[in-house]
């Protein structure tokens, strides 16, 4: 009898232990759960977390633009310089800028004649190209053409240096009821007499096609 209450009693106390000895198996498992745990979230091993909104912070970039080739040492491949205009020169005060060539249908000289007992004005006109037109009055205007010696004789008397020096008014005494010549060449106008004329302002009048001015009404 009282062994089995010994036997009773040690089995409870076996039990004891064994209930003691599983809960304090379980209170180390879960400590070292636990530590495990703690030991990852404080290396970054954990549960992810999500970046930021608008994503990593990123390096700054230059900005962007054109960029300027360099250049380049090959010659074969090397663009050239663009060319620059040369600057321009002003004409020194006083200089004469060259004219163009007259035409042919450009006038070379105009005279018109009047006066005289009729009180006539005439008008003779002279083109470059030796044509010319002669009116008198209110009669049909007569027409024709010089020859090229013709023409080129007319010129040079015109532009002799003695005819630039012809004075732009008679100088002779004024003949009564006589004719007066008014020639025109390059805006230049001589006025001229029945009187004394120079040499060169004879020549011009002898030079002129069909004898000068038509002096008949």
């Amino acid at each position: 009898m009282v062994r089995g209450v010994r036997k009773t009693r040690r089995g409870a106390r076996d039990a004891g232990r064994g209930v003691r000895t599983r809960r304090g198996a379980l209170l180390l498992a879960a400590a070292l759960t636990l530590g495990a745990g703690g030991a990852v979230g404080a290396t970054g091993c954990g549960p992810e977390t999500s970046p930021a909104p608008g994503g990593p912070a990123s390096a700054t970039s230059a900005p962007t633009g054109p960029t300027t080739p360099a250049a380049s040492s090959d010659p074969a491949t090397s663009t050239p310089p663009a060319p620059t205009t040369p600057p321009r020169t002003a004409t020194p005060p006083g200089t004469i800028a060259p004219t163009e060539e007259p035409r042919g249908q450009e006038v070379l000289v105009e005279v018109v004649v009047s006066g005289g007992l009729a009180g006539v004005r005439n008008q003779l006109i002279v083109h470059y190209d030796g044509t010319w037109t002669s009116r008198s009055g209110t009669k049909p205007p007569r027409t024709g053409r010089m020859t090229p010696a013709e023409a080129a004789e007319l010129r040079a008397a015109l532009e002799d240096p003695a005819y630039a020096r012809v004075p732009t008014r008679p100088t002779g005494d004024p003949v009564p009821d006589g004719f007066q010549y008014v020639l025109t060449h390059r805006h230049r106008i001589v006025v001229a007499g029945d009187g004394e004329r120079p040499p060169a302002l004879r020549r011009v009048f002898a030079a002129l096609p069909d004898g000068g001015p038509p002096t008949r009404p």
